[in-house]
């Protein structure tokens, strides 16, 4: 067991359960990326126009092209945005499967 778990034991069931501390810090960012007013007000834009560039992205929230990328990053990051490159542009389009699995994740986490 190394420093980034541990293991909890049930003195009931006599379960043991580990926490890995990386993985849920890496759970706790994803859920943080879609936690956020632009970014989910880019996830609406890129829902509607199905494929943008930031260019697209930055002018039509009226943004600063530095803070489209970095909200962009962020979400590239959590795995919720794709990229395709189509000649001199960068496209972003929603990863609808990712997106899934953190709705679902979110809906276990809750019951």
């Amino acid at each position: 067991m190394s420093q980034q778990q541990i293991l909890l034991k049930n003195p009931e069931s006599k379960s043991e359960t580990s926490i890995d501390f990386i993985q849920l810090k890496k759970a706790a960012l994803t859920l943080r990326a879609l936690n956020h007013k632009l970014r989910l007000q880019i996830i609406k834009l890129i829902d509607e126009k199905q494929k943008l560039t930031v260019t697209e992205i930055y002018i039509k929230l009226r943004i600063e092209q530095s803070v489209a990328s970095q909200h962009l990053a962020i979400l590239r990051r959590a795995n919720i945005v794709d990229t395709q490159r189509e000649g001199k542009f960068i496209y972003y389009t929603l990863n609808y499967a990712r997106i899934d699995e953190i709705n679902g994740f979110v809906g276990d986490l809750l019951k």
